[in-house]
Order: C-alpha cells, then sequence, then structure tokens
C-alpha cells in the first residue's frame, strides 16, 4: 500500500509490527514477519533512512517507530517533490521531442514505411490483417489476449485461418489459460486443430500479436487497448525480438487439450500469477484484467490462497507466499 512512496512492502510489514508492539526486538520481528535476521536489519536501516523510525539508545533493537501521521505526511511530501521535478523533466524533454519533430520529421518520413506502418483505427488493422493472411507463405504466430472471443471475430477469421492452414502454412497461437472455460472458443480451437494448427495457452500474455513469415509483425499501438489502432513492424531487428519472445511463452504453455499441471502445491499456473500480482499490490480489478477473469473470480482465488496461506489479507498472502518460495 506504501511502496509509492519508495517503502518496500517487507519495510511496511516490520513498520506495521513495530507501530503494533514498538517494544519488540529482532527476533520478535522475524517472527512476525517471517523475515530472517539480515533482512529484518536491512529493514530497519531503510526505515531509519526514510526517517519512520529514530534510535532511542545504542543498537538496532533500540530503534522506535515515528508517529505515522507525523513520517508518513513528511515522506509523502518529500516523494511528490521529487515526483514534481521528473514530471518537469518529462515536460523539459517533450518540449525537446516536439522541436526535433518539427526539425527532422519530414526527412524521416521518407524511410519510416520501411520500418513501420501506424493504423490508427480498427477498420484499417483489420484490412491489414486480411492482406497478411492472404499473403502468408510459411508462419503465423499469434498471442491472443483477453476474455471470450467475438463470435464474429471467430466467423470472420475462419476463411483466411482454412485457406492457410490448406496452403501449408504452420500456425501457432498462444490463448490466455482462461480462455479454456469458453465453449465458443473451446470448439474454434479444436477446428483449428483438426486443420493441423497448434494451440498453447498461458496465464498472462503481454499484449496481441500477431507475426507473419518472420518478416511483418503486428502490435496494438497501445497493449491494453486494441480499438486505438497498431503498428505494423517491418524491421528485422524488431521482428526478430518478437519472434523470441513468442518462441520463449511458447516453450512454456501448455498445450489446449491438457489438463494444466498443478505444482507440489496444488498451486496450477493462474493461481501462481495471481499470488505474483497479489505480491505487487494489484487491485482485483487490474488482477482480473490480466488474468482475463472476473473480478468475481479473482476474490475468490484470493480468498482461497488467503485460507491456504493462514493470511489475514491480501499483502500478508503475497509476503507469505514469497517467503514461502509459492512465487
Amino acid at each position: 500500500m506504501l511502496e509509492a512512496l519508495g517503502l518496500e512492502p517487507a519495510a511496511e510489514v516490520v513498520y506495521r509490527s513495530l507501530l503494533d508492539s514498538p517494544q519488540q526486538g529482532i527476533e520478535e520481528l522475524c517472527d512476525r514477519s517471517g523475515l530472517t535476521e539480515n533482512a529484518v536489519r536491512a529493514t530497519l536501516d531503510q526505515l531509519a533512512r526514510l526517517h519512520l523510525l529514530r534510535p532511542t539508545g545504542p543498537g538496532a533493537e533500540s530503534l522506535r517507530p515515528v508517529d505515522p501521521a507525523v513520517s508518513l505526511s513528511a515522506l509523502h511530501a518529500r516523494r511528490s517533490a521529487s515526483l514534481a521535478r521528473h514530471q518537469k523533466q518529462l515536460e523539459e524533454a517533450k518540449e525537446s521531442i516536439a522541436v526535433l519533430a518539427a526539425e527532422y520529421g519530414s526527412s524521416r518520413r521518407e524511410f519510416l514505411p520501411e520500418v513501420a506502418e501506424c493504423l490508427d483505427d480498427i477498420d484499417a488493422v483489420r484490412d491489414r490483417l486480411e492482406e497478411l493472411a492472404a499473403n502468408m507463405k510459411e508462419e503465423c504466430l499469434s498471442f491472443v489476449i483477453g476474455g471470450a472471443q467475438r463470435p464474429e471475430d471467430m466467423a470472420a477469421a475462419k476463411g483466411p485461418d482454412q485457406e492457410a492452414l490448406e496452403r501449408g502454412v504452420s500456425v501457432r497461437s498462444i490463448y490466455q489459460d482462461s480462455l479454456r472455460n469458453d465453449a465458443a472458443t473451446t470448439g474454434y480451437v479444436r477446428w483449428l486443430t483438426s486443420l493441423g494448427s497448434e494451440t498453447r495457452t498461458v496465464p498472462v500474455l503481454p499484449m496481441r500479436m500477431i507475426i507473419a513469415d518472420r518478416k511483418v509483425a503486428v502490435v496494438p499501438l497501445e497493449p491494453g487497448n486494441a480499438l486505438k489502432g497498431a503498428l505494423v513492424l517491418h524491421s528485422p531487428g524488431a521482428v526478430t525480438a518478437l519472434v523470441m519472445l513468442f518462441e520463449e511463452v511458447w516453450k512454456n504453455a501448455a498445450p489446449w487439450g491438457t489438463p494444466l499441471s498443478k505444482d507440489h502445491r496444488g498451486l496450477g499456473p493462474q493461481e501462481r500469477e495471481l499470488l505474483r500480482l497479489l505480491a505487487e499490490g494489484c487491485t482485483d480489478e487490474i488482477a482480473a484484467r490480466h488474468l482475463a477473469i472476473s473480478v468475481r473470480t479473482v476474490r475468490r482465488l484470493a480468498a482461497d490462497l488467503m485460507t491456504r496461506l493462514q493470511a489475514r489479507s491480501r499483502f500478508e498472502a503475497g509476503v507469505l507466499a514469497a517467503r514461502e518460495g509459492w512465487v
């Protein structure tokens, strides 16, 4: 909760513990926080540097918490001042970009089409994807993110997909695990598989992406909003990097139709990813978007994980999961 102020999760746990019981020593803090002695001492040093603790005598164990109404307000003020300085620097950089764009923009546009195309509306994106699908010769790689696929989108893709597969194009797609629960998408994937396509799933994907023949890649202008348009990349360096990203994700993805494996703790990929998101302090809404599931499902999974970890809060669940090696 206080990471925005520069306070690490472990430091917040120790600080809260000391606020509850200021007389605690190192050993007690280790027991309550689940941290090692070295980690607790390093955390106490951080809290002292941030002026959240003050010494009351010699030795680390004599540190006592400063009233949060005073210390956190002062920390917030310092952080705000730092952010204001950074914001000013960003505004100055923005002005410099505008100057450079005005001075060199026209000459750069002469070779920009050889590197990338900018498609600023969804209709232009669909037209370009249809063109790529019609001209693919060897391979199509794709990330498919989000919730259940719309029937009209699958219907529109069915013809081009079938034509590509019949031409001998190798088609590999990676979906999110949540789509395994959607009957329409499952049916579509089974149909594709019957034609020779390969499909795997992972809990989270970074963005939508399509790579044609390892020569052209299409990615969204805004990763979280495909409707804003897309960037069509032709640069060999950029496309090669995206192919490497795809292959790395593919290597760790689970084939569609096979059960998702659980580790020795009984955790599935989606649960492990949710624990990671909780440890980072993500809200239910953000976690739901990442996992492409409903907020209600996130809350149900989180409640189950808290019970298994015997945690009293989401934050404590993340800390305990990290301590136990669950994430």
